[in-house]
């Protein structure tokens, strides 16, 4: 009687362990895309120790590649000793981060799927620059490259400063002024490059026979250098006008130019002065009927948050 009551408790044992077994690896899965991912609110306690260490991790490494460039340092076997160590914990660090979001990445909608899922999020190019952040480190230790290349490796390392965007909650707003001003932003960006191109020509026109500018305003092209240094208002001088049409048609680039330049600052800054109004009020107004906050997804539309 005994056995086959522990036979039943084995097959009820296995049945729930089979049950639970995936239920709880999704919610691991779900558990760590939430910490890795500040944007999900998940475990806010542990979000902000994990994003803390992260941006301080990320911050170092930045500063030891300029402090590496220090002679003193560069050449103290001690101090290199200590980089060395130093990257390969980071790089730890990186590599199993790197991993975690790989694994965890099919718990979002858009990238369902064992692997095609996965693969799809590694082409993202956070995805990708966070491969790049450590990737020179494992090209150095195992394939041997020459020590030239892989001091060009190495200065991918910068771009774990970019890695910054993805724990900043500014970020978001940033991106969405871009992404909401996008077609204002690219007219400026057209009209500038016309004033760039107009500019030059009129300028080679007017100043390439001059005997003295003949060897500086040699072609259009070339002459683009000029435009955009004036345009900016840098001025370096090392190219401008001798003849009297010259200066006059530079009087009025020059006019025009910061008048046009000025187009993108006031084009961002309004979108940055609305994102914050929109952001305010997100924080302060619920629809009175349900309690919900308020989505403000353009200027004078509202639409309660289902």
């Amino acid at each position: 009687m005994n056995s086959p009551s522990e036979a039943q408790l084995r097959r009820d044992f296995f049945i729930l362990e089979s049950k639970l077994t995936p239920s709880m690896y999704k919610q691991a899965k779900r558990k760590i895309h939430a910490l890795l991912h500040p944007e999900i609110v998940g475990d806010k306690h542990w979000d902000k120790i994990i994003n803390i260490f992260i941006i301080t991790l990320i911050i170092l490494n930045v500063i030891a590649v300029m402090l590496e460039t220090v002679p003193s340092l560069h050449d103290d076997p001690e101090e290199q000793l200590f980089f060395y160590y130093f990257d390969w914990f980071s790089v730890i660090i990186f590599t199993i981060e790197y991993i975690l979001r790989v694994w965890s990445s099919n718990h979002e909608e858009k990238y369902k799927g064992s692997i095609r899922g996965r693969l799809k999020y590694m082409m993202t190019p956070g995805a990708i620059i966070d491969l790049l952040a450590f990737l020179p480190s494992y090209l150095h230790a195992f394939i041997g490259l020459d020590l030239r290349a892989i001091r060009i490796l190495r200065l991918l390392r910068f771009l774990r400063l970019f890695r910054l965007t993805a724990y900043m909650k500014s970020s978001q707003m940033i991106a969405n002024v871009f992404k909401k001003r996008r077609n204002e932003l690219t007219l400026s960006f057209i009209l500038v490059i016309f004033l760039i191109i107009i500019a030059s020509c009129v300028m080679y026109f007017a100043e390439h026979l001059h005997p003295e500018n003949q060897y500086k305003f040699t072609s259009i092209p070339a002459t683009i250098w000029w435009a955009v240094v004036t345009l900016t208002t840098t001025g370096y001088g090392d190219m401008y006008p001798m003849t009297t049409l010259g200066k006059i048609m530079g009087i009025v680039i020059m006019l025009t130019g910061v008048a046009f330049f000025a187009l993108p600052a006031g084009i961002i800054s309004a979108g940055f002065l609305e994102e914050f109004r929109l952001n305010r009020l997100k924080k302060t107004h619920r629809c009175p009927h349900c309690g919900e906050h308020i989505e403000f997804e353009d200027i004078g539309h509202v639409q309660p948050k289902k």
